[in-house]
């Protein structure tokens, strides 16, 4: 799984076009070297594709859950949001080996983040804290171990931000579709 992470990373590099790789900043760096910046980019792609979607449904909606066939008991619109956002808090704090910044814990993040303007924020709050540790993650931190919780085993640093990515993009998927139900062409789909 280490060798995936680290591939992923080097085309995240490449793909940016950003070779050149800046050595001996610290994790905590106000400037990213390389990696932290090519990292800040596939966050800037998720979060361009994730917010306006949230931002697309309607407030009425967000209580919105299919319910026919094989999706009874899934989650409505604004759950997929809320957990996805409370998914990059988590999965960033244990790249950086940090608490969770609001105290994150279970799948559904804060009790009192209800509105659809709140779970926006809290949404964009997400993206945020993901940049900040993209830029904390350096050539010489990347493949650095994390302790995962519960006994899990370890993973990269590089490696906790990219699964949170992975799991923005899966609920992105989940969220266009309900947009869709909902008769929403999602903003992405648009241009």
């Amino acid at each position: 799984m280490e060798k995936t992470h680290l591939i992923v990373a080097a085309l995240a590099l490449i793909a940016c076009g950003n070779v050149v790789l800046i050595l001996g900043k610290s994790a905590r760096s106000a400037k990213p070297d390389a990696m932290g910046e090519a990292l800040n980019v596939w966050v800037t792609r998720t979060e361009k594709l994730v917010v306006p979607a949230a931002e697309a449904m309607p407030e009425e909606k967000y209580l919105f859950a299919p319910t026919n066939g094989e999706f009874a008991g899934v989650r409505t619109f604004a759950e997929q949001a809320k957990h996805l956002a409370a998914a990059n808090y988590q999965l960033g704090a244990l790249a950086l080996g940090e608490k969770p910044p609001h105290g994150e814990a279970g799948e559904m993040g804060p009790e009192n983040v209800k509105t659809k303007a709140e779970i926006v924020e809290y949404l964009k709050g997400s993206f945020a804290y993901l940049h900040e540790v993209a830029s904390r993650i350096s050539e010489k931190t990347a493949t650095e171990q994390v302790e995962l919780p519960d006994g899990h085993g370890k993973d990269t640093r590089v490696g906790m931000l990219i699964d949170a990515l992975a799991h923005s993009q899966n609920h992105y998927g989940q969220m266009v579709e309900y947009l869709r139900m909902d008769g929403i062409v999602p903003p992405e789909s648009r241009k």
